[in-house]
């Protein structure tokens, strides 16, 4: 199948030629997001291949229509983006990758705890200045505290079992409850209790119109006095103005993100040699106790490997009309709740 393949950077290309070896789909790599403007790129192409910040709205997807694209296959698991009755509408099969990182998402949750505790990126630069004063560098133990996971899909689980090795206590918010986490010990309650009795939240579902601004006035005012509040999974589960009023005043005490609700126009790209123009963005990384990395905690080796293989899969079951397990569809949703990234 002739593949149009969106906003690739260069480790996008060799983990998805690897994967496409045996099956020689004719992949065709461009540097643009996928939008109204650069939809015309992929005419004649029955399949694109798209990522986290394309946009694949009803415009896009009329366009891509009517130049011949059947297949959209997201290679990743955020498909918010996606205007999935157009597509529907318009005869297109829409799938992604479910679960590609779940090891290295929580992993660097872990991190941006560990960092954001013991202070270990104002440590770095400190000595690289020859600085090696610890004021200002306390930390806490994390054995013994409480740890509140919203959303106990795999990630979730993963952090959950992470941070029982560090001897935390495990509070969960999910309207599924996992079995798993409930055997290590956690306990589910409704978020009013795991706001008021967590030292640390940890965000881990996805973006839906119920999860939308989870985090918000209300919700901070519930939290401990100096609550650490770490998203690695979704950047508009926060009401980034609330979270930055909740810093000023000391309600939350750390902040730890590798998702921002606009960070489309910044993340994944070098704007080393520009102006950024995002204000409220700018204004974040001015705090002290807020660490901000750019949409890299599924950036490992074997993420990028998964997200290929899947990928490649994906789009070889739909060409060879098998059923595709990956398949996404319109639908609506039930009830206020999270659901288990």
């Amino acid at each position: 199948m002739k593949v149009a393949v969106f906003s690739t950077k260069a480790y996008d290309r060799q983990f998805l030629e690897a994967a496409n070896s045996p099956q020689q789909h004719d992949l065709v790599f461009f540097e643009p997001r996928l939008s109204r403007d650069t939809a015309i790129l992929a005419a004649g192409f029955p399949a694109v291949c798209a990522f986290v910040h394309d946009q694949v709205d009803a415009s896009t997807l009329e366009i891509l229509a009517s130049h011949g694209t059947r297949l959209i296959a997201l290679r990743c698991a955020g498909f918010n983006n996606v205007d999935l009755k157009t597509a529907a509408d318009l005869g297109i099969t829409v799938v992604r990758v479910p679960a590609y990182s779940p090891y290295g998402v929580a992993e660097h949750a872990v991190g941006l705890i560990l960092s954001l505790n013991r202070k270990i990126h104002r440590a770095y630069n400190r000595v690289r200045d020859g600085n090696f004063s610890l004021d200002k560098l306390l930390g806490f133990n994390l054995n013994g505290r409480t740890v509140g996971i919203i959303g106990t899909g795999k990630i979730g689980l993963i952090l959950g079992q992470i941070m029982k090795g560090f001897g935390c206590h495990l509070l969960a918010y999910d309207v599924f409850h996992n079995p798993e986490l409930a055997a290590i010990g956690g306990k589910y309650v409704e978020l009013p209790e795991l706001f008021a009795n967590s030292d640390i939240i940890s965000l881990h579902c996805p973006l839906t119109e119920e999860t939308h601004h989870l985090i918000n006035e209300k919700a901070i005012a519930q939290m401990k006095p100096g609550i650490m509040i770490i998203n690695t999974s979704r950047g508009a589960l926060i009401n980034t103005q609330a979270v930055i009023e909740g810093l000023k005043s000391g309600q939350i005490g750390y902040l730890g993100v590798d998702v921002y609700e606009q960070e489309s126009e910044l993340f994944f790209e070098d704007l080393s040699d520009e102006i950024i123009q995002d204000d409220v963005f700018q204004y974040l990384t001015t705090f002290p106790n807020v660490l901000i990395t750019g949409h890299q905690a599924f950036f490992t080796e074997e993420a990028l490997r998964n997200i290929s293989d899947t990928t490649i899969s994906n789009i070889t079951d739909i060409e060879q009309g098998r059923p595709c397990h990956n398949e996404i569809r319109a639908q609506p949703q039930a009830g206020n709740k999270v659901l288990a990234k």
